[in-house]
Formats: structure tokens, sequence, C-alpha cells
């Protein structure tokens, strides 16, 4: 006979396939990326054309630099790393390069009827600041800088184009620049939403989770009483002679093994499973209590699951860890400690778990026996949960926090 779905089944986040708003900050990215190769690739044989009319190495340094610009973009968008910070730079550059472009033209009679070919890369500029920048920065940006290129475009640098020409090129890429700002603000808001319902509905799932899984044990464990514990005791009561005696010690013995199996450390029961995104945003939300900020990263989340009492013994041993890291690691340093949170799938029921400072760090040898944070809080509750952690720190020079579910994953880490 099949078994019967569990009512929690229907509520796994498992098939989640909502837009978030991490997505579409990617997608933009890679758009700004894609097209900005395109518009550069189109552009360069303008620009070597328009290069001799530019101060020597001038125009290689401005090329270079917003070429780069573009290709740094492309690359931060593929590798999710630093798109924000990239495309800030690049807006940046091109303001730059928008508002030095009069000081560079050497000869400006070489530039007359030209359009300058920095002006065919504004729409990626425009974008790149509507990923980088809050909404009044992203709207300041896309008036100002094309309002600054028309000044430039009316005089002799500029091409000379007058003040109707200037003026309807800085109108168009200012009209463009704002569609294209409406439409990421759209999709970031519509995201957000879904988000904060994702959220919501996870906490809910996570609170369902613990409840059912509170009451699956003590259902059990009431039923292992009732079996063992209540019909031995009755045995007894009723032994009249040895031999029945003799079956109510044995029967006493049994229960008192079963009991003591029931309550020893070991892998957790796989009868509830939830999806490792769980655990990293409890861990998100637990972060956001901190005053003192982690970088936080996950790897391989998706598609892991671990058992209910597995999440829980992770995520109060890693708030511990982060924790003792803001009560101790900053010590009598004035420097800014950089902290960090990792959470990474391994396989599809396995997780590593690292947090790590460059603070102070101190001598494990040196921890007073009373101090129980690390080895009651983190160590003896992963032991206990079938997983294992591991606290490394060496003064001066920082700790780290190793936590490995289930333990068999602490020897692949060691030997890694």
């Amino acid at each position: 006979m099949a078994a019967a779905e569990s009512p929690l089944a229907r509520l796994s986040p498992r098939q989640r396939t909502a837009v978030t708003r991490a997505q579409i900050e990617t997608v933009s990215a890679r758009a700004v990326g894609l097209f900005g190769l395109v518009f550069a690739a189109q552009t360069a044989p303008i620009a070597l054309a328009q290069n001799p009319a530019l101060y020597v190495g001038a125009g290689t340094v401005l090329m270079a630099g917003l070429y780069g610009g573009i290709a740094s973009l492309a690359i931060a968008s593929i590798t999710k790393i630093a798109m924000h910070r990239v495309s800030l730079l690049f807006a940046i550059a091109y303001a730059a390069s928008v508002l030095a472009w009069p000081a560079l033209v050497a000869d400006p009679a070489a530039l007359s009827g030209e359009v300058p070919w920095i002006y065919y890369l504004c729409t990626v500029a425009t974008t790149a600041a509507c990923i980088a920048l809050p909404l009044w920065g992203a709207v300041a940006y896309t008036v100002l800088v094309p309002i600054a290129y028309g000044v430039v475009r009316q005089g002799p640098p500029g091409g000379d184009a007058g003040v109707v020409i200037a003026t309807l090129d800085a109108t168009y890429s200012i009209i463009l620049g704002l569609v294209v700002l409406i439409i990421i603000t759209m999709l970031r808001q519509a995201s957000g939403s879904v988000d904060s319902a994702q959220e919501a509905a996870l906490r809910r799932y996570d609170i369902a989770v613990r409840q059912h899984a509170n009451e699956v044990e003590r259902v059990r464990i009431d039923a292992l009483v009732h079996d063992s514990v209540l019909t031995t005791m009755l045995t007894a009561a009723a032994a009249e002679d040895g031999q029945e005696r003799a079956r109510a010690a044995r029967m006493a013995r049994d229960a008192v093994a079963r009991l003591a199996e029931a309550g020893a450390p070991g892998v957790p029961s796989a009868v509830e499973r939830v999806e490792l995104t769980v655990l990293v945003r409890r861990l998100r939300s637990a972060l956001s209590t901190f005053a003192t900020p982690f970088q936080i990263r996950q790897v391989h989340a998706s598609g892991v699951h671990l058992p209910v009492e597995a999440v829980e013994a992770i995520y109060s041993a890693a708030v511990q860890g982060m924790v003792n890291s803001i009560q101790h690691g900053d010590g009598d340093e004035e420097r800014p400690i950089r902290r960090s949170l990792r959470v990474r799938g391994v396989g599809r029921d396995g997780v590593v778990v690292e947090i790590e400072d460059d603070g102070v760090g101190f001598e494990r040898s040196l921890v007073p026996s009373g101090r129980l944070g690390i080895r009651m809080s983190i160590e003896e509750r992963m032991a206990s949960a079938g997983g294992s952690a591991r606290v490394a720190s060496w003064p001066g020079e920082g700790t780290r926090v190793l936590i490995c579910w289930p333990a068999e994953l602490d020897e692949t880490e060691t030997a890694s």
C-alpha cells in the first residue's frame, strides 16, 4: 500500500518558480553586458576614425577605459560577482569621459559635423546607473549626464551641432534612459512583492514543519512508553512466580534498551525534510537582527534537502558561531573586522556551513572549561544531531567555524 502523502508535502517550497529580485538584477546586468558589447563593437570603427582628432594617447586611454568597463560588465554579469560595483564604476567612468571630452580634443575642426563616438554608449551608461544606484540617483544620472553631453555637443569639440541638434540628442538619450529605468523599477517592485510573499510562506512552512516534527516525536515517544514501559510495569506487577518475574526482568531490560536507543545521539529522522534554502533564509533573517554585518554567500543550495532536526541544529550552531564572532572577534582592534557566512550544499542531502572572521582570534587551550559557547552550543549540539563542528582559531589571525552535516563530510573537508 502506498504511503499517504504528508500534509506538509503540499507546502514544500521545492517547486518554487516565481521570479525573484535577485534574478531580475542578474537578468538586467546581463542585458547591459550583452548590449554593451554590441554597442562597443559598433562604435569601435567610429572611435578609431576620430582618434586622430584627440591628443596623442587620449583616445587610446578613453577607449581602453570605456570598452574595458563594458567587458567587465559582461564578465561580472556572467559570474554574478560585484555586478553593482562594476556597473557603478562604469557609470562614473562614462560621466567623467563626457565631462573630459572637450579637454581631450586637440583638433576640433576634424570633428565638425561628426557625432562624438561616446554618445553611442550613453544608453549603456544610464542603464548601468539604473542597476547600481537607488531610484533617485538613477533618475538624476539619467537626466544630468545626457544634458552634459548636450552642452558638449554644441561646441566645436562636440561636432558644433548647434542648440537644436544637441537638444534633440540629449532629449532622446533622456527619454530612452527613463524608459529603461521605468521598466527595471517596475520589475524590481513586482519581484520584491514576490520575494515578500515567498518569505512569509517559507516562515509559515518552517513553523508548520517544526510543529509537525514535534508532534511526530511526541507520538513516537508515547507509543514507545505505552508499548514497552507500561506493559513491562503491568507484567511485573502481575508476576507471581520466578518464571514470570524473570520474564518481567527481560522485558524491563528490553524497555530500557529501547529508551536508551531513542535518546542516543545519531542521525536525525528523515521523516520530514526541508530544502536547504529554508535554512539560508532563516540565517539571513537572523543576520538582519545583528548590528554587525556579515558577507553571506550560498553555493549549490537548490535541490539539497535535510532532515528538520538537522536544520534546527545547524541553524542554532551557526547563530552561536556568529554571536561569538561579534562578541569576541573585535577585541581591542580599531580596524574593521571582515566577517563572512558561507552555506554550501553537498550532493542532495549534505551541507557545509563556514563562519569566518579576521579578528583577534584566541588560543583554544586557554578557554575556561566553564565557557559553554563552543563546546555545548556548537560542537556537542551538532554531534547530537549526527553532524560535526570544528572551531579553529589563532591569536591575531581570526577564527573559523566549520559545521558539517552529516558528520562524514567533515573528513572530506579535512582532506581537502
